[in-house]
């Protein structure tokens, strides 16, 4: 079996409400919602776990999705990203359920990589 690390395993949009997109899900798709404070919402049953996260005032959506991979050791991959010509966008840092860092890859693109370790 494959190990999780590297794999996609999570995609985080943007949004300007979160109770108007979870219930436009919702009722469109029958995706299941959890709220982790006011401003972000995880989904499930959409075959990929993913959430919401409310932008600030005056924040634009450009690019509105962050694809999130996995990898159990944040430091050696965060390395690993920055080796190869990957720039860091945010630092590793703490949430509920684990940490994680964003970079841009080599053509601009921001990913993300968390680990519940």
């Amino acid at each position: 079996m494959k190990s999780p690390n590297t794999l996609i395993n999570y995609v985080e949009f943007k949004t300007k409400d979160i109770s108007k997109i979870k219930e436009f899900y919702t009722f469109a798709f029958g995706w299941k919602f959890t709220d982790y404070g006011p401003t972000y919402t995880a989904f499930e049953n959409s075959g990929i776990e993913g959430g919401f996260r409310t932008i600030e005032e005056g924040e634009e959506i450009v690019n509105g999705v962050l694809v999130v991979l996995y990898h159990e050791d944040l430091a050696a991959i965060k390395d690993q990203v920055l080796k190869f010509g990957g720039t860091l966008v945010q630092d590793i840092f703490s949430f509920p359920g684990g940490r994680r860092f964003h970079f841009l890859d080599p053509s601009g693109n921001e990913l993300a990589i968390w680990s519940d370790k």
